[in-house]
């Protein structure tokens, strides 16, 4: 199998210079990569995106639902002996995860950046003048920067891409008729330069190395079971209107497209049926691979890029191996998410995928509890009796309790319960990044007496401050001013839990974005209780990785290992909470790359003995199923 190089590249149309001073309610959660760029990390997105160099690709979405683009690209990896370049709009973290490459802030476009770089060149006088507009200097800039960052591989490899692969965000928009006034509808605004800036990039390359691909969603009306084409046939509309027009359908729906729905698209879409991808529900997500093999769509997009010849067969004997694997997983392990924005479940997407990779890799079936923290709080009792009751009974009905990063004090006590409830009840815990610092506030109030000990994020007075502002950040401007991007941990003990888990390295390099630190000062004190901080940085002043030996699996980091987590290759620290949960640590400690072969179906010792592991045999709900996602929930009604 030859190995196709290739890159991401952002393109969303919203002012914002990058996604670090959004709210997760907003567009989910904000992803970080390893050069510390801040992007948007929604599943569940409207998006329009292209390839070029020397081939392009664009692919217009009126409606996608999860990762489509992805497995695609996906596919294509496997086929291809050409180099290719990706550029994306708001998954960067799907394309990390599907793909498995590091991408950079050349990946990464918005209009606040494209304004920035033309504003900031007509301040220099580079435009000798001459008013500055939309078009052409708008779109001028959205094409050399296309042309610029296409020149970047992401895999590692020398020399340029081939192929470049871009994604726009944005819907697009048709016009509806009412009260004889023209409104635009289903569309973006912001995105109107970019759509034209791309038209006339298709007309300057040409139709042999430009490929439009449109993913649209054909709704089944459930009273009849008919299948519907108008959606995709009034996007086509608004796309052929905008100057573009898709050589590929890929149709979004609940089940395989009728031979008569695709002959009627094709008449009225001017796409050939050949040409025409179905993707309908499947089991799990990792069989949306091999559904666009069986329909030849990597085919059809090298034919219209002519590269024919370089292709290969498709090679997906492990992603077919995982795909199946999933299906036969009935032995749940229940992990309870304890965090401040459980009502939006994108909030914390890369920890989902996280704990699924893990699951997968330990053969279990993946029941994920939302627990909103501040449900958890005293006062809570009081005001909510019935969701404070059920916040709780879920809590101690976990295998495994895992509270996520945020910002803010809402739901911080809350937090605060969790990981004294797991930590003097024996209950697998890791707490990531705020999660980890409400750990070391917990530890400080209960065994240390420090009855006061809090963040100076929640409350500055504090006598006694355990997490403080870090020096190098920024009181004044949020925006990029965190502790952001990949940054190397020394293990200090090699001895522990996260050492051998991560191989018995040295040291480890994982991504942060935090502007908040254990207090440097209370180090000593806390580790005489009991606390032991077994991950540094190089300074040894910051403290990235604590553990309570006295407890099976208490585990708090500083930095974010979900962002790294692949399918086939789980963050070591999600694998061992998922191990320690399901009563198989052990067995991982003493061969932890074990699991990094995702087509063995058992990967522990069927005599393993859980001697030091926790399981709770609690609370056996029968699961639900959630909506386009490889995890479940009990169907409290927290989740979305």
């Amino acid at each position: 199998m030859t190995y196709v190089p290739f890159v991401v590249f952002f393109a969303d149309p919203y002012l914002n210079t990058d996604a670090g001073t959004m709210s997760p309610f907003e567009l989910g959660e904000v992803f970080v990569l390893d050069d510390g760029s801040e992007v948007s990390n929604s599943s569940c997105y409207y998006f329009v995106p292209t390839i070029f160099v020397p081939h392009v690709f664009f692919f217009n979405c009126y409606i996608l639902l999860i990762f489509i683009l992805e497995i695609i690209l996906f596919l294509l990896c496997f086929v291809l002996a050409e180099d290719l370049f990706l550029q994306v709009d708001l998954d960067l973290g799907n394309y990390e995860r599907f793909l498995d490459v590091k991408l950079t802030c050349d990946n990464s476009i918005t209009t606040g950046k494209i304004y920035q770089f033309v504003i900031d060149k007509e301040r220099r006088g580079d435009y000798l003048g001459k008013t500055v507009q939309v078009m052409p200097h708008i779109t001028d800039a959205i094409q050399e920067w296309i042309e610029r960052a296409a020149m970047i591989p992401v895999d590692r490899e020398e020399g340029p891409p081939d192929v470049c692969v871009i994604e726009l965000g944005g819907t697009i928009g048709t016009t509806i008729r009412h009260n004889d006034s023209g409104i635009l509808d289903a569309g973006d605004i912001e995105s109107m330069p970019f759509i034209e800036a791309l038209g006339q990039f298709s007309y300057r390359v040409g139709s042999d190395n430009f490929c439009v691909v449109h993913v649209s969603l054909v709704p089944v009306l459930n009273e009849v079971g008919e299948q519907k084409t108008k959606p995709t046939q009034h996007s086509v509309r608004g796309l052929r209107g905008l100057g573009l027009a898709p050589d590929i359908l890929v149709c979004r729906s609940t089940k395989a497209l009728d031979e008569n729905i695709k002959e009627k698209l094709s008449r009225f879409c001017h796409v050939p049926v050949a040409d025409i991808i179905t993707l309908n529900d499947v089991t799990n997500i990792w069989h949306i691979p091999l559904l666009l093999r069986e329909q030849k769509a990597h085919e059809a997009i090298i034919k219209l890029l002519n590269l024919q010849g370089i292709a290969k067969e498709p090679a997906l004997e492990e992603w077919t191996s995982r795909a199946r694997t999933y299906d036969t997983l009935h032995d749940p392990v229940r992990i309870v998410m304890v965090g401040k924005y459980t009502g939006h479940s994108d909030s914390y997407l890369s920890v989902l995928e996280a704990l699924l990779h893990a699951s997968i890799a330990c053969y279990k079936k993946l029941v994920v509890d939302w627990v909103r923290s501040s449900d958890l709080e005293d006062s809570a009792a009081i005001e909510s009796p019935d969701l404070y009751g059920g916040a709780w009974k879920r809590l101690k009905g976990a295998d495994g309790i895992l509270v996520p990063g945020g910002f803010g004090d809402r739901g911080v006590e809350g937090k605060i319960l969790a990981a004294k409830y797991a930590r003097e009840n024996n209950v697998p815990f890791l707490g990531i990044c705020l999660g980890m610092q409400i750990a070391v506030i917990e530890f400080a109030r209960s065994v240390l007496n420090l009855h006061d000990a809090n963040s100076t994020e929640f409350d500055p007075d504090t006598t006694n401050p355990c997490i403080v502002f870090m020096p190098e950040g920024s009181k004044t401007h949020k925006g990029a001013t965190m502790h952001l991007g990949s940054r190397r941990t020394f293990f200090e003990v090699t001895d522990c839990i996260s050492a051998k888990l991560y191989g018995n390295v040295s040291f480890i390099d994982e991504r942060h974005r935090h502007r908040y630190e254990v207090n440097p000062e209370m180090v000593a004190e806390l580790e005489k209780a009991g606390l032991s901080f077994v991950g540094k940085d190089e300074t040894k002043r910051q403290m990235e990785i604590v553990e309570f030996h006295a407890h099976p699996y208490f585990i708090g980091v500083q930095f974010h290992p979900e962002f790294k987590s692949r399918p086939g290759k789980p963050s070591a620290l999600f694998l061992g909470l998922i191990g320690a949960a399901c009563g198989q640590l052990d067995s991982l400690l003493q061969n932890p790359s074990h699991c990094s072969n995702p087509t063995k179906r058992h990967i522990f010792s069927d005599s393993f003995s859980p001697a030091k592991s926790y399981r709770n045999t609690n609370l056996k709900k029968p699961v639900k199923s959630l909506p386009y996602r490889n995890l479940y929930s009990n169907g409290n009604g927290v989740h979305v």
